[in-house]
């Protein structure tokens, strides 16, 4: 689960809370991602879908946004919904910046953890991994 308003982003395993990360988002924190290049975060419930090891960022879990829910509320808006939303670790050969990267919401809408961080939740996070972004 991701609490934005909190900066939190929290494992549960049999529904409780085992670990807890404070992390940076979208460069606009505030409000649910409406469309393509709002640097917001989306708010909903998704999945993990993939992950990629080869990523501009230090490792990334793919998050299933957009819905079809937010596909349609864009679309009736006429502008794209966005994608590539991630969980991901700092940018590469930046990871010397460590815990400092959450001073500012830094990313285009992902939510980004250390590169330490990332590492062990890419560990305990399987593909199919439902998560909970809270405004």
């Amino acid at each position: 689960m991701v609490e934005k308003s909190a900066r939190r982003l929290s494992i549960f395993r049999a529904g409780k809370q085992i670990k807890t990360y404070r992390v940076a988002l979208g460069r606009e924190p505030i409000g649910a991602k409406q469309e393509e290049g709002d640097m917001k975060t989306p708010e909903g419930t998704y999945n993990i879908d993939r992950r990629n090891a080869q990523s501009s960022f230090h490792l990334a879990l793919h998050i299933s946004y957009p819905s079809d829910e937010d596909s349609n509320r864009a679309a009736a808006r006429g502008v794209s919904a966005g994608s590539d939303i991630m969980l991901h670790g700092i940018r590469n050969g930046l990871g010397w910046i460590g815990a400092f990267h959450r001073w500012k919401d830094w990313t285009a809408g992902c939510v980004a953890l250390t590169d330490e961080e990332i590492e062990e939740l890419w560990r305990v996070t399987p593909d199919g991994t439902t998560i909970e972004i809270r405004p």
